[in-house]
C-alpha cells in the first residue's frame, strides 16, 4: 500500500516534471490548495485528481501509479501487471454472472 505522503510526493514529481507552477492550476485549485496537497495535509477526492491531472496532462492512473510505486521501474511493472491480472478477473467475472 501507499501512504499519505506517497500522493504528495507524486504530485509534486509529476507537477515539476511537466515544468509548472502551483499557480498553474489556478483554474481548478487555489495555490495554497496545492502547497496543501502537496505538504499532505490535504487529500483530493477522485475528481480533483482528474482535473489536476487534466492540467498536467497525465492520465490519473499515471499519477496514482507514480504514488503507488514510487520511482521504481521494477514495482511500476509490478503494479501494472497486478491491475491488469485484477482487471481482467473482474471483467471476466462480471460477463460470466447470469
Amino acid at each position: 500500500m501507499t501512504d499519505k505522503n506517497s500522493f504528495a510526493a507524486a504530485l509534486k514529481t509529476v507537477r515539476k516534471a511537466r515544468g509548472l507552477s502551483q499557480e498553474a492550476f489556478s483554474d481548478v485549485s487555489s495555490r495554497t490548495y496545492m502547497s496543501s496537497l502537496e505538504r499532505s495535509l490535504k487529500s483530493p477526492t477522485l475528481s480533483k485528481v482528474a482535473e489536476l491531472c487534466e492540467v498536467m496532462d497525465v492520465h490519473p492512473l499515471t499519477l496514482l501509479t507514480l504514488a503507488y510505486a514510487g520511482g521504481s521501474t521494477r514495482k511500476t511493472d509490478q503494479l501494472l501487471e497486478q491491475v491488469r491480472k485484477e482487471l481482467e478477473a473482474v471483467l471476466n467475472q462480471e460477463h460470466a454472472v447470469p
